[in-house]
């Protein structure tokens, strides 16, 4: 999924459209313009002009995908818990706060009961099984990124005209409204492998800056404008995002971190398929368009980055309480269990990820 991916939203490998070990500034990055670094994710809310409501019992939660080529990095001893609060249960919609952050940053680090399926050419995958349901499985993804300087790869996650260009699997993707300087709420839609149904979400994604590193994050909510749709099954995010962590002034690791309930029991070579090949694919997909972004934007508004400079949002603003959470269990569940997989993506899967058209790029 992209961020919108995810989903990036999400990043388009399981839908989704997202934290940091401090690193050194590298030379030049004193000299980066305009956009002003938000501290913390409650300093950002404290800069709106109609701060959201909070309420005590619940916060919002959302997690992110990511990319590997360096060992797993196992967190250090701290008396504050580790893994992430519960994103499931929450009955409010909240804004991300400080300890959401930490926690998606903490998983994103965390080694403990992953699964390494897949390690080649400086991608690398994990697999989880959630404990409460086996038919559900979080993945992690990271990919050290040469050539690649963290900010570069931050704009390129949120920059939703030329996630058109360069994301194959999306269907559509748009951004609904504003909740903070550091919050929106957005629409994505993936392609998945045939003959399966695609998929769409809405989710409520938040970013924040963090030195040199950054995290992006969202999570499902339902938006009264944008019911389930008949031609698409809604998925539910339930925690999904990235960890960008910068290793230089030129290069950066990129952390995908994705638990999506895809509302349908799937046959076990789409999860096979999602961790050996799709989730591969997409981040090297994502690293080409990295290369190709600042050529990119100098021909496509290069002034507009909204996220880095909120002054710029065209979108309306919205009120939390608009919102619900999406719950998983108020969907339909579509079984798919049976379903295998056609000739056309068999013969697909089996050819190089280097027979991708970046054609569109330019």
């Amino acid at each position: 999924m992209g961020p919108r991916a995810a989903p990036g939203r999400p990043g388009s490998s399981g839908g989704g459209g997202g934290a940091r070990t401090p690193a050194p500034a590298g030379p030049g990055r004193e000299a980066r313009t305009g956009p002003r670094k938000v501290a913390s994710a409650s300093a950002a809310a404290s800069t709106l002009s109609e701060p959201p409501r909070r309420t005590q019992e619940s916060r919002a939660r959302t997690r992110a995908p990511g990319l590997p080529t360096l060992p797993m990095e196992k967190p250090a001893a701290s008396t504050e818990s580790q893994g992430p609060r519960p994103a499931l249960g929450r009955e409010s919609v909240q804004v991300p706060d400080d300890q959401d952050f930490r926690s998606f940053r903490s998983e994103c680090e965390a080694e403990v009961g992953w699964n390494l399926t897949y390690s080649k050419a400086g991608v690398a995958v994990w697999v989880q099984a959630v404990e409460m349901d086996r038919t559900l499985h979080k993945i992690k993804c990271r990919m050290e990124c040469c050539d690649v300087p963290a900010e570069t790869l931050y704009d390129v996650l949120h920059d939703i005209e030329y996630r058109k260009k360069w994301d194959s699997n999306v269907i559509e993707t748009f951004d609904i409204a504003r909740l903070t300087v550091n919050a929106d709420v957005g629409y994505y839609s993936w392609r998945c492998p045939k003959p399966l149904k695609n998929r769409d979400v809405i989710t409520l994604r938040s970013w924040l800056p963090m030195g040199a590193d950054y995290i992006i994050m969202n999570y499902s909510v339902k938006h009264p404008k944008y019911p389930p749709r008949k031609d698409l099954v809604r998925a539910v995010s339930i925690q999904t995002g990235y960890l960008i962590q910068s290793t230089g002034p030129k290069s950066c690791v990129i952390t995908y971190l994705a638990q999506v309930d895809p509302k349908g029991s799937l046959p076990k070579w789409v999860v096979n398929k999602s961790s050996q090949f799709l989730a591969p694919k997409a981040m090297k997909k994502m690293y080409k368009a990295c290369i190709k972004y600042p050529e990119w934007k100098q021909k496509h508004q290069p002034h507009f980055k909204p996220w880095l400079h909120p002054e710029q949002s065209p979108l309306p603003s919205l009120a939390l309480s608009e919102l619900s959470v999406q719950h998983a269990d108020s969907l339909e569940n579509i079984d798919e269990s049976a379903v295998t997989e056609s000739r056309e993506e068999r013969a697909g899967g089996a050819g190089g990820e280097g027979s991708d058209d970046d054609t569109s790029l330019t």
